[in-house]
């Protein structure tokens, strides 16, 4: 074995902690971009309550923020030939045109 390369097939060992393993739940993601960055904030909006905290927030890249696309799409195609179409009330109260709703209310914070 290579001293400079512990690991001779390449591979990257992936560690999943058990307190990121439990997940966080968010119902709202807020998309944000720069030249050289796109940012995802995952955020949990309970009903009745107007202030909703931010759980998670991503930074990226333009090149990774691309492979999340297509990676998510990939993963959308493969779940829906497996279970359906994934229904989208938005599309069904619309007569099955795309529809996203506007949240003109919204007022972030960083």
């Amino acid at each position: 074995m290579e001293k400079n390369n512990p690991n001779p097939n390449g591979q990257l060992q992936i560690e999943l902690k058990e307190d990121v393993a439990q997940g966080t739940y968010a119902n709202l993601a807020i998309i944000s971009h720069s030249t050289s960055e796109f940012i995802l904030d995952f955020v949990r909006v309970m009903p009745g309550l107007p202030k909703a905290n931010v759980q998670s927030r991503i930074v990226l890249t333009p090149e990774h923020a691309k492979r999340l696309l297509f990676a998510l799409q990939d993963n959308v195609t493969k779940y829906e030939a497996n279970w359906g179409p994934i229904r989208m009330p938005e599309q069904m109260a619309n007569n099955n045109k795309t529809y996203v709703p506007h949240i003109s209310d919204f007022k972030g914070e960083a």
